[in-house]
């Protein structure tokens, strides 16, 4: 807050910035993504530097990417001596995060609200050198990146997470170790990296499973140009029905799935 003031700063809400003010939690982050001195870390939105610095600490370097400007003084103050620390300033989005030397092995980060699950999902196949992660993020978003097969928030990134990373830590966080305070309550998560990032295949073959959610899958499938009588028939193969819906299909059925009807590019 000290340094807020200082800087004349107010966060800017539209940019999804909450800043994180409780040390406990920074620690428990760092902590949880297991960080040490061999890991390069990957911060995506840094903003006045809280997080950032108690990376710096752990590991052997760091990468914040941050798109407001407007931060640019007070996280330099807040940096002063962290020599391991580079600042990538833009869209996290945007940005050509595989280029990044060295490469990042782990991701850990109070994400924006707004490019939470595509920020985590593109960095899931995008950066094939992280090995861990560890985000804070909208307690919803969160349950639906870790909901089980039939439930009312399983669904695509539910399928993309799970196929190549296994949960190792959540914790629901209020409101109050924000500022601002958000309107939404957020959840800190961990994963480990379990496998690769699902192919293009399979990526597509999920959006068009969960793009018409109340459809049969055959249905769903056929809206994005695959045979109902191959789609039925590699379901059969499976174990499932030609009735069965999306979201009662296993992460894992969805690979062999798109195997099965060459959805492989």
């Amino acid at each position: 807050m000290r340094l807020l003031a200082a800087h004349g700063l107010r966060p800017d809400t539209d940019l999804g910035q909450h800043f994180l003010l409780d040390e406990n939690l920074v620690d428990l982050a760092v902590r949880e993504a297991a960080i040490g001195p061999a890991d390069v870390v990957l911060e995506v939105g840094p903003g006045i530097g809280v997080l950032t610095v108690a990376l710096a600490r752990a590991a052997a370097a760091v990468h914040a990417v941050e798109l407001d400007r407007r931060l640019e003084s007070a996280l330099a103050d807040a940096l002063s001596g962290c020599d391991n620390v580079v600042v990538h300033w833009g869209d996290a989005m945007r940005l050509p995060l595989s280029d990044l030397t060295p490469p990042p092995t782990a991701l850990v980060s109070n994400l924006p609200y707004d490019i939470a699950t595509p920020l985590l999902l593109e960095s899931i196949w995008g950066l094939p050198t992280l090995e861990r992660w560890c985000v804070m993020a909208q307690r919803e978003v969160v349950d639906r990146w870790l909901a089980a097969p039939g439930g009312r928030l399983y669904g695509g990134p539910s399928v993309l997470v799970q196929l190549a990373l296994a949960t190792t830590f959540r914790r629901s966080v209020g409101r109050e170790v924000f500022v601002p305070r958000p309107r939404v309550d957020s959840a800190l998560v961990a994963f480990r990296r379990i496998g690769p990032g699902p192919g293009p295949g399979v990526r597509r073959l999920v959006r068009a499973a969960f793009g018409a959610r109340r459809k049969t899958l055959v249905n769903a499938l056929a809206l994005g140009g695959a045979d109902r009588a191959e789609v039925a028939a590699a379901l059969a193969a499976l174990g499932h029905p030609p009735s069965v819906r999306p979201e009662a299909l296993a992460p894992a059925d969805f690979p062999p799935l798109a195997e099965a009807l060459g959805w492989t590019d």
